[in-house]
């Protein structure tokens, strides 16, 4: 792709178009459908954390935060602690993403809301803003994250990259450079020490390491911002270099993909809501086990074998036979499957510790098998349970439910967020965080749903 040039023959790059559009977008630039798509990205996101603020891996992640952190001006969502900015973010970010209950942005597969709302929120307590500031800072930076995905996928993932922590760093330094109001030539500084700190690999997956690195992007990118704006200098082209961010991360970089449509066509209505815990390309078969289970007239001692037809990323991101932890179960199409088809339910209890270590879900995962057919989209798939009496019953999922076809609506959203909130956080007011949330563009401190969804001690 040949840098186009401005009229002084200066090279606009990707990279500068990119920061350009951050810095000139405005609120009025938003249509309407995608302002309330943001707020509905921060219902669920601000849900998301209270299913984990209480995780036990996040309080032991808050104990090492703790020993490092250089002030208290910031909350951690459902938690009493307070914190540093930086350390904020990591932590808000991580506790959003642990139990994979995140948003989806379907082409990309990153959870984009995490690393990008996590800063803006700790920013927000600190430094005076708008409800309306943070919402514009938080749809360019899922766009600047999400149209750098769409430019290095499907092969980014192939390749073993992470691509939420990948790409979301490159978010998370967009949306604080708009709020602290960089200009184009710091925000693609900004972008270059993004380009440095951008890491996380698919080998962490059901891991802690996984959600870590989603926190690190929102610290890093958060952190990118500040660099640039005190004149700390990046390479002129660190996305579409010759050895920038999309090369050496992808087979064949889509450079198309990061500025078509810049401006008209809008990331976050392709988001989607998760209505269960677990990697996104399960949603259609845990649909269809739990219309199988509705139904049942048999046991797990009475199945031979299930089978499950669908997108081959179904395959690649969830066979996983051998699992150890509720964090594996989560990504494990074995476990699923068997824990959906012997409750009939799909929520945070058939994805913990105990159910992973179920032996009766355990000795089935070998009777689950995989059958690759790329004409399924991602968010369908078909399962087929063959008994041992010879007889079998199948479900076919077109469009699973939380998918683009089947949004999760308003009332779903809020009903998530407070069902997720009397899981994690108890004493949350979890109306008044709901009636702050959609009305955000309206507010003058952009810091009131954190001021919410924190615990107050004492």
């Amino acid at each position: 792709m040949q840098p186009r040039t401005t009229s002084a023959d200066e090279p606009v790059t990707a990279t500068r178009q990119l920061a350009q559009f951050v810095e000139r977008t405005r609120w009025s630039d938003i249509p309407e459908a995608v302002r309330h798509e943001a707020k509905r990205a921060l219902v669920n996101y601000f849900a998301v954390g209270f299913a984990g603020c209480a995780d036990p891996s996040i309080g032991k992640a808050v104990q090492v935060y703790r020993r490092l952190r250089a002030g208290y001006e910031a909350s951690l969502i459902g938690r009493a602690e307070r914190t540093d900015m930086l350390n904020a973010a990591a932590l808000n970010a991580m506790t959003a993403n642990v139990h994979d209950f995140d948003d989806t942005h379907l082409p990309t597969i990153i959870h984009p809301t995490a690393p990008v709302a996590a800063p803006l929120f700790a920013f927000s307590e600190s430094k005076s803003m708008t409800g309306e500031a943070l919402l514009l800072a938080f749809v360019v930076g899922v766009e600047i994250e999400c149209r750098i995905g769409n430019a290095v996928s499907p092969s980014h993932y192939q390749r073993g990259w992470h691509i939420t922590s990948t790409c979301g760093v490159f978010g998370a330094a967009a949306a604080a450079a708009k709020i602290i109001k960089l200009d184009n030539s710091q925000i693609a500084a900004a972008f270059g020490h993004a380009s440095a700190q951008a890491g996380g690999l698919v080998e962490t997956l059901g891991t802690m390491a996984k959600s870590v690195s989603v926190g690190n992007a929102a610290k890093h990118g958060m952190l990118s911002a500040w660099l640039a704006a005190d004149g700390l200098s990046g390479p002129a082209r660190p996305i579409e270099g010759e050895r920038g961010f999309l090369r050496v991360t992808a087979d064949k970089p889509d450079f198309n993909a990061l500025t078509a449509g810049l401006g008209s066509v809008w990331a976050l209505q392709a988001n989607t809501y998760k209505p269960y815990p677990c990697g996104v390309v399960l949603n259609p078969v845990i649909e269809a086990c739990l219309d199988l289970a509705r139904d049942r007239h048999w046991s797990l001692a009475d199945i031979e074998r299930v089978e499950l037809v669908g997108h081959p990323l179904l395959r690649e991101r969830t066979d996983r036979l051998d699992i150890r932890s509720g964090r594996e179960a989560q990504v494990s199409a074995q476990h699923s499957v068997a824990v959906v088809l012997a409750t009939g339910r799909a929520g945070l209890a058939e994805f913990s510790d105990s159910s992973a270590a179920d032996p009766a879900l355990r000795a089935f995962a070998g009777r689950v098998a995989f059958v690759d057919d790329s004409r399924f989209p991602v968010e369908a798939a078909r399962v087929t349970v063959l008994l041992r009496s010879g007889e079998s019953v199948s479900r076919t999922v077109s469009a699973a439910r939380g998918s683009l076809a089947v949004p999760l609506s308003d009332a779903e959203l809020d009903s998530k967020l407070k069902e997720l909130a009397a899981y994690g956080a108890p004493h949350i007011a979890t109306q008044r965080l709901l009636d702050t949330l959609w009305t955000l563009d309206t507010a003058g401190d952009a810091a009131m749903p954190m001021h919410i969804a924190r615990v107050e001690t004492g």
